[in-house]
């Protein structure tokens, strides 16, 4: 903590000493990845981007600072910017982003798959939006081509969602099936894999699912009322936890009639932002001095 707050008083005292590219996003670098002050970076790198830099850092920080405010838009045109200086994946990935959530779906598949690597989230969100375009064909193949070896692979209940907007349902269990003992079970989820199971017949097998998750909610609640207070947990966060556990019991008491009553649970799909180092100067990943 020491070492972390010569730093910021290091960072600080070089704007101080001169408003410049480097000292401005720098200091802007440590709020947004350090502090969470996203208003403090806004204003430093609004006074940098007004000194037309010729680096592409500070247009990807400022970017990324506009999808944590959700400024759709302003984070679009400010990373348009940054990819007219130098590509990035960073900058394909949220500028995809910023599409997705403008509702220009065709262009945030095109700058997904621009930023993606095999069988990680990018390609994901990517194969996401070719479902939401109606091209189904040219997903499924991507999706079939996701391999568990990959070193960024996505995970098998994200495969499984996929597989599950497609009609592939066959696939979906399968991957739900891989999926289940590594996952944190969750109403969202299970709930689609119950729904795929009834889509193949499986109606046994959904039954035991749910059977299983509502038992496991029931000892979680029940190991929860056990548990003592301390500094770490006190009586509020107990009830509060405890009311949510029974709120995701009930959900799933309730999901069967529900399902088969023509509900069919939503797929929960977020976008996931990309970051990097924009460190002017920066020894660790060798960046050089900011110059004109």
């Amino acid at each position: 903590q020491n070492k972390y707050d010569e730093a910021l008083a290091l960072f600080k005292r070089a704007v101080e000493e001169s408003r410049d590219v480097q000292s401005l996003t720098n200091l802007a670098w440590i709020y947004v990845h350090e502090e969470e002050d996203h208003e403090a970076a806004l204003a430093l790198l609004h006074e940098a981007i007004a000194l037309k830099p010729a680096s592409y850092f500070p247009y990807n920080l400022l970017g990324e600072v506009y999808l944590v405010m959700e400024k759709w838009q302003e984070a679009s045109d400010m990373l348009v910017r940054s990819l007219a200086i130098q590509p990035t994946e960073e900058a394909y990935n949220n500028l995809a982003i910023a599409r997705y959530h403008l509702g220009d779906i065709q262009s945030a598949a095109d700058y997904f798959q621009r930023s993606a690597q095999p069988s990680e989230y990018a390609m994901y969100s990517h194969i996401k939006c070719l479902i939401e375009l109606g091209r189904t064909e040219e997903a499924k193949a991507k999706l079939d081509a996701f391999s568990e070896e990959d070193e960024e692979f996505v995970g098998q209940v994200e495969m499984a969602e996929l597989y599950v907007e497609l009609d592939c349902f066959e696939q979906a269990v399968e991957w739900f099936e891989k999926g289940r003992k590594l996952y944190w079970k969750t109403p969202d989820w299970v709930g689609r894999f119950v729904y795929a199971l009834l889509k193949i017949n499986e109606a046994r097998r959904a039954h035991e699912i749910l059977d299983e998750v509502i038992q496991q909610k029931a000892e979680d609640i029940r190991d929860a009322d056990k548990e003592a207070f301390d500094d770490d947990w006190t009586e509020d966060e107990k009830a509060e936890y405890i009311q949510k556990l029974a709120e995701e019991q009930k959900a799933y008491e309730g999901l069967l009639q529900r399902i088969t009553g023509g509900y069919i649970p939503p797929m929960k799909y977020d976008t996931s932002l990309r970051s990097s180092c924009y460190l002017f100067g920066c020894e660790r990943h060798q960046h050089p001095e900011y110059h004109e």
